[in-house]
């Protein structure tokens, strides 16, 4: 059986229905309580960001068996090896991108494409990249189902980032490097910043790049885990 095609009928099922049924009642009282307990009292006070999280539906962006747990305060299997990060590490990462109205964002690891739709909320012009294919294909309907005309996916390496749309006003990577990729580096803008988780094994720490004057100011923000970035042929670097 096509799993595609059934978690793609389930969403359209959900949408269709929005608002119409108990359940998704519940999702929203779920999700604001999200926000309020994992988000806000943790330090998370970019009122855009709080905004963007009241309103994404991350239950959507997760397979339907595992809907009941889309507001817990952790990350969740979604297939392929691959997670969609916890709720926390998404406010967190996107309010150090501290993103502005129709400012040019760079994602790599598009995975469920809900850091994507976050991003999207607050106003970027986001190009997301996914190197697992039916993942890439699964959140690109995902999103074009929840209507995101300013995000955009394809399915490709992450380490070579988008070369055709750089230089970025910001950049972010839901996967782990053993150290950060010059490529993506080259391809911040000035001005820009760069949110990556890197390191190996459990050893990772997300870490904030910023390009000032051509110069890369880092800071380390705090120890977290993540699937590990991979090329095409599946090499982590």
């Amino acid at each position: 059986m096509n799993f595609g095609l059934l978690y793609g009928f389930g969403l359209l099922v959900a949408i269709i229905s929005k608002g119409q049924n108990v359940q998704n009642m519940n999702f929203k009282e779920e999700r604001f309580k999200m926000v309020t307990e994992q988000i806000k009292s943790r330090g998370i006070n970019n009122d855009e960001v709080i905004k963007a999280m009241q309103k994404v539906e991350r239950h959507l962006f997760v397979p339907n068996d595992l809907q009941k747990y889309a507001y817990q305060d952790r990350p969740l299997p979604i297939g392929h090896k691959q997670t969609i990060s916890q709720p926390y590490i998404v406010g967190l990462m996107s309010q150090l991108l501290d993103v502005e109205e129709g400012e040019k964002l760079l994602e790599i690891g598009t995975g469920s494409g809900y850091q994507a739709a976050v991003l999207g909320e607050l106003g970027g012009e986001v190009y997301s990249i996914e190197i697992v294919e039916p993942l890439q294909k699964r959140a690109a309907f995902v999103l074009d189902s929840l209507a995101y005309k300013n995000v955009f996916t394809r399915y490709g390496d992450g380490y070579k980032g988008w070369p055709e749309k750089a230089p970025f006003d910001g950049i972010i990577v839901t996967c782990s490097p053993t150290k950060i990729p010059q490529t993506l580096v080259n391809q911040l803008a000035e001005g820009g910043k760069l949110v990556i988780p890197v390191g190996i094994k459990n050893v990772k720490k997300l870490v904030l790049l910023e390009k000032k004057k051509g110069k890369i100011v880092k800071r380390n923000i705090i120890p977290v885990r993540f699937v590990p970035m991979v090329d095409s042929e599946g090499n982590n670097y």
